[in-house]
């Protein structure tokens, strides 16, 4: 990237034009959006859509945590709210869908959360074996 700047700026000050110089800012900006798109605008994007497809199949029985941390049992839906039990007192409160955080028990989704950090650290060591290996060829042929 910056590579493509330095190249920008040589290029403007050694043809002395504004057409030149212009045409490089214009293809910089056009590169600066192509990138946020694909870092902010996209990722966003889809994790809203998963929320939404995520809100849209509740149904009777689920075990929800909503984004205020409140914990119960799906007892009624309808198109915009959602009732759930909290205890075994009975006790129903009403939520708008969109204040649903996480749908599944306790414990599911605490083992969907640690799933991702167990991925990276997995990867991160196998990272550290591969390099031991290529370490260890590049010794071995150099030893014959």
């Amino acid at each position: 990237m910056f590579h493509l700047i330095n190249t920008a700026y040589a290029e403007s000050t050694a043809t002395g034009t504004a057409g030149g110089g212009l045409s490089s800012s214009l293809l910089m900006i056009i590169i600066m959006v192509v990138v946020f798109y694909f870092l902010l605008i996209r990722p966003e994007n889809k994790r809203k859509k998963e929320a939404e497809t995520m809100r849209s199949s509740l149904k009777k029985g689920d075990y929800i945590t909503t984004i205020g941390g409140v914990y119960g049992r799906v007892v009624a839906v309808t198109d915009r709210t959602v009732v759930i039990e909290t205890s075994e007192d009975r006790v129903r409160v009403e939520f708008v869908k969109s204040a649903v955080g996480q749908v599944g028990t306790l414990d599911e989704q605490a083992a969907a959360q640690q799933r991702p950090a167990r991925k990276a650290k997995k990867s991160a060591e196998d990272t550290v074996a591969e390099k031991i290996e290529a370490a260890d060829v590049k010794d071995d042929s150099a030893a014959e």
